[in-house]
């Protein structure tokens, strides 16, 4: 439920796309993000730090792009979101911001029940922070070298492929390293 929650901003601006035109959609993906908040903030009480940084950046360059009527401020967004993760993740890992990987952070938030080594947790928030950056470069080669909707189909199934496929490799990295607890013995 709460990944389909996630998805409906980038579901509704696709479908928006389809129907009518890139500026549509655009305007459909901050009422979008908008309502996301909005219906997260009365449902749990406060709202998710991603969210509210793809949020912003969708108010940000979902406006240029509507006042200016240039598309490329929308097409830029996911780079800049991605980098901006990839940054976090990165940093997360400083002294000066806790220390404590940001990856490791959102996974005991989750309770994943999730037992790695100071070591691995670090390896693997590198992970996160190197296919964020990646992912950043691929929607800059695809916008930048492909036509509008060839963008729009690779922004909802290139990047949500390209993510289930991360985590499914993740979740194999992980239960190859996972320590025993003693409930497992």
């Amino acid at each position: 439920m709460q990944l389909l929650f996630d998805f409906l901003p980038i579901i509704a601006f696709f479908v928006t796309y389809k129907m009518v035109d890139i500026y549509a959609a655009t305007a459909v993906l901050i009422v979008a993000v908008v309502l996301q908040s909005v219906v997260q903030w009365f449902w749990k009480r406060k709202l998710n730090t991603m969210h509210l940084i793809s949020g912003g950046l969708v108010l940000v360059f979902g406006g240029l792009t509507l006042a200016i009527h240039d598309k490329a401020f929308i097409m830029w967004k996911p780079t800049i979101v991605n980098w901006l993760f990839g940054a976090g993740f990165l940093a997360s890992q400083l002294r000066m911001f806790g220390g404590t990987p940001l990856v490791r952070r959102l996974m005991n938030t989750a309770e994943a029940g999730v037992d790695l080594s100071d070591s691995s947790w670090r390896h693997l928030n590198l992970m996160w922070v190197a296919y964020f950056i990646l992912l950043g470069i691929a929607n800059l080669v695809v916008f930048r070298n492909f036509d509008e909707d060839t963008w729009v189909n690779f922004k909802l199934f290139g990047m949500l492929g390209l993510t289930v496929v991360f985590i499914l490799l993740q979740g194999m990295w992980i239960s190859s390293r996972t320590q025993p607890t003693e409930d497992s013995e």
